[in-house]
């Protein structure tokens, strides 16, 4: 079994079907979980010395942090469904997220943060990137654009049968402009839900190269290396990518040859 993997599982106490924190992944900056809310559900956390990316993946969430409460957020039934919604928490501020949806919990360390806010889908950057069989559609939530301290996120949806993190990059030297060095979640769910896909982490040297069958609702770790994924023939696929390090910026080394 790879230990690159997380499986989700049923819904626990708190919802919680998925999680990797910076001590389970044994790594310090990315923690990453995901919540099934139903039937009004309620999920309170407040986080000292982390800001969290709240992104609903599918339903309807209210959201209630620093004195400020939004009703119904979310306008889509699956992640397929067009851009998302999210909300940027700073450090030390409590919320809570209740009613019937899926919800993301991106966390990262942060001293300040950034102002408390609302990311309405229509805030969302989009982007198409790749041609033919490298296409994917792209929505940027809360990269280098968006105000934060140490997160990145962003999500991709890829057609059966396409490659996507492609040409394969690798973000794991701290050394910017060049490259800069990015933990990284790729949180992967399925159209139908049965089928599977691929994602392989590798490095140069080949200390590291494993090849993953990634099913509906896994994690896959990305702690260094190249790391591309293909999509299933039959099966478009969604990923939720978490990022964060000592330098909040995308910079990437591609890998020789491409």
């Amino acid at each position: 079994m790879s230990k690159l993997v997380v499986h989700s599982h049923a819904p626990d106490a708190d919802s919680c079907v998925v999680e990797v924190t910076p001590a389970s992944a044994g790594w310090r900056y990315v923690g990453f979980s995901v919540h099934e809310l139903r039937g009004g559900a309620r999920l309170t956390r407040s986080f000292a010395a982390e800001e969290c990316c709240l992104v609903v993946l599918a339903g309807r969430l209210t959201f209630e942090a620093g004195g400020e409460r939004w009703a119904g957020v979310g306008e889509r039934e699956t992640v397929f469904d067009g851009p998302p919604a999210a909300l940027y928490v700073p450090p030390g501020i409590e919320w809570t997220a209740a009613g019937d949806g899926d919800l993301a919990v991106c966390t990262a360390p942060a001293r300040d943060g950034a102002a408390l806010r609302l990311i309405a889908p229509a805030d969302v950057r989009h982007e198409s990137r790749g041609n033919d069989t490298e296409a994917r559609e792209i929505d940027h939530i809360l990269m280098e654009d968006a105000p934060a301290e140490s997160l990145l996120v962003t999500e991709v949806v890829t057609p059966a049968g396409h490659w996507s993190s492609f040409p394969p990059h690798k973000h794991d030297v701290d050394d910017p402009p060049r490259e800069t060095y990015l933990e990284e979640t790729y949180y992967h769910r399925l159209r139908p839900a049965g089928g599977f896909a691929f994602q392989r982490v590798y490095s140069d040297d080949g200390t590291l190269d494993e090849g993953i069958a990634v099913l509906d609702g896994d994690v896959v770790l990305v702690p260094r290396g190249y790391h591309p994924v293909a999509a299933g023939a039959r099966h478009d696929l969604y990923y939720l990518n978490v990022m964060a390090g000592p330098v909040r910026a995308w910079r990437v080394t591609t890998a020789p040859g491409y």
